[in-house]
């Protein structure tokens, strides 16, 4: 039986390269990490400069809260604009990307049905 537990941000995280985009993120949940199944989460956090997360896709289906902001969620084409809030439902493989459009911090809240995030392979558009 799995326990319950509190999770607390852990190290910023970026990607190495900017080709990805410009965010940050904070691992809560992830079984590599935490005494977890099935779920893996974490706050993402986008700069106010209007860049974002590039276009791409997993094969995980994917949920965003929006916490703090605003901005565009581009899924499959088409873009849904976001503020505090919304809560988004991505499926499995569809291609999607996030870009801040307001004057404050983007903070979305994710959630992915995997074991850990290390299981999400991102293929980049």
């Amino acid at each position: 039986m799995i326990e319950p537990f509190v999770a607390w941000p852990g190290a910023r995280e970026t990607y190495p390269e900017t080709a990805r985009g410009d965010v940050s993120w904070f691992t809560l949940v992830s079984g590599d990490r935490t005494p977890s199944v099935a779920l893996s989460a974490g706050l993402a956090e986008f700069p106010s400069d209007g860049t974002g997360l590039a276009l791409h896709r997993h094969a995980q289906p994917e949920i965003y809260h929006v916490v703090a902001g605003e901005g565009i969620v581009i899924i499959e084409g088409v873009a849904h604009p976001v503020r505090a809030g919304a809560t988004v439902f991505i499926p499995g493989d569809a291609e999607h990307g996030v870009r801040n459009t307001g004057a404050e911090t983007l903070k979305i809240f994710y959630v992915f049905p995997t074991d850990s995030f290390s299981d999400v392979v991102y293929r980049y558009s």
